[in-house]
């Protein structure tokens, strides 16, 4: 379902239109009916989820992982969620369903004889604050996008919840609400293609800038969130820092990051963090632009809308997240443990992504697929220079209603080619995201890194 209005140059949509958020819209933007055939649900939001579960602390969940594993996954896991699949797709299986399956989902089946996915009920149980949502109806009409990289007039909610072009749907995502701010795990595993993995621990601190309902910060100030992470392994690297201040409009002088290096005792600037840089822990299996599926500028490409359609993606995904998954029990040769991850049908938003003339990029064209409900990307078809499918990005999206906020984790990255995988984002065996911290601007300057520790 696409806006029919014109994509007026900065020009917010009419007020009647914003009226449809809350109504035949989610709060968010997203269709709320049900499907014509009753396999994706109408949007329920809060209501899937107990009211213990909304209650849920950081503390109740660290008892739970200590205590009972097997419960921390269902505290989690909204009303309605099954326990067994309503099918499975297999290779054998695949035409039944190619209809609803992303080119890099194709792509697994005839690379790997494993891969199957595991279809079970959906359940939509993504949503936001109360005032996010307020905030969300006042930036339908007030958020302007000039070009792909200016925003101006949005504060705290999702920019363009009825979004006219690509790189506006591409911004929300950007521009999504995760809490006002988290310490968490950021796991990363290396896998090679005969399964074997190199895992390095990593927790990070973020405080996010522009979606903190505390204390929001107009867009116009320029700083969406702050970033420092810590590397705890391997012993190599242990202590090594990075600092990052996530800046608005990425086009004027790029991010503004720092790193720490134990060994050299001093904080210097890094280098280029954006782009097609490789990301320096991932062994040549991903970019610094697809931290978080995409992140960055958005300059490089011409952003196209496709429109909305319907998908089978890792949705609901707590058994991958259960205090019990090791790294042994997650990883599998080619791709993760297919018997955890949980897949289910939404509708997404499809923005296909083109490389400017003239521009570089190891990627020339990338096709995203974004959950409705989140605005969270949950694909990336990633293609090389001779547009051959080389990349597949997947983003297993969980809600924490006790914030409420839904993400990836993990977040795995295909080399289709090479056989090779990268997991990041993943906290398997290490204490769950804590939401509840209370972090100053200034605990995020540059100064300060030689002296912080983020985990004893």
């Amino acid at each position: 379902m696409l806006a029919l209005w014109p994509a007026l140059a900065g020009a917010g949509v009419p007020e009647a239109e914003a009226a449809k958020l809350g109504s035949v819209l989610t709060p968010a933007g997203a269709e709320a009916a049900a499907n014509a055939s009753g396999t994706i649900p109408a949007w329920e939001g809060s209501k899937r989820f107990r009211p213990e579960q909304l209650k849920l602390t950081y503390d109740d969940l660290q008892r739970l992982r200590r205590t009972d594993p097997a419960a921390l996954a269902r505290a989690l896991a909204p009303n309605g969620a099954a326990d067994k699949p309503s099918f499975v797709i297999t290779k054998a299986n695949l035409a039944q369903h190619a209809d609803k399956l992303s080119a890099g989902h194709k792509a697994m089946f005839e690379r790997y004889p494993t891969w199957q996915m595991r279809v079970f009920p959906s359940v939509r149980g993504a949503f936001l604050p109360a005032a996010v949502e307020a905030a969300t109806k006042l930036n339908a009409v007030q958020a302007r996008l000039e070009g792909s990289d200016k925003v101006s007039g949005a504060k705290l909610g999702v920019p363009f919840p009825l979004p006219r072009s690509g790189a506006e749907v591409i911004w929300n995502h950007k521009l999504k609400f995760r809490g006002s701010a988290v310490r968490r795990f950021n796991n990363e595993v290396i896998v090679a293609q005969d399964g074997s993995y190199q895992l390095a621990r990593i927790v990070e601190d973020v405080k996010f800038k522009y979606g903190d309902p505390k204390a929001p910060s107009p867009i116009e100030d320029g700083i969406i969130l702050y970033y420092l992470q810590e590397v705890l392994t391997p012993k190599r690297i242990a202590g090594q820092m990075l600092l990052v201040h996530e800046t608005t409009d990425q086009t004027e002088g790029g991010r503004s990051a720092w790193i720490f290096n134990p060994g050299l005792g001093r904080t210097r600037r890094a280098p280029n963090v954006g782009y097609d840089n490789p990301k320096a822990s991932a062994d040549g299996l991903m970019f610094n632009d697809q931290t978080d599926m995409y992140n960055g500028a958005l300059d490089r490409y011409n952003w196209k809308l496709l429109g909305k359609r319907e998908a089978y993606i890792p949705y609901n995904s707590t058994p991958v997240l259960g205090a019990g998954v090791s790294y042994d029990k997650l990883i599998r040769k080619g791709h993760i443990n297919p018997e955890l991850a949980h897949y289910e049908l939404h509708r997404v938003w499809v923005v296909e992504a083109t490389l400017k003339p003239g521009l570089r990029h190891a990627f020339r064209r990338r096709v995203f697929y974004l959950d409705e409900d989140s605005w969270s990307v949950s694909m990336v078809d990633c293609y090389d220079d001779r547009d051959q499918l080389w990349r597949f990005q997947e983003a297993h999206l969980t809600s924490f209603p006790f914030v409420p906020v839904t993400s990836g984790s993990p977040e795995v990255h295909h080399d289709l080619q090479s056989g090779r995988y990268f997991v990041t984002a993943s906290f398997s065996g290490d204490d769950y995201p804590d939401f509840s911290l209370q972090l100053e601007d200034n605990y995020f300057r540059p100064q300060t890194l030689a002296s912080r520790k983020l985990r004893k």
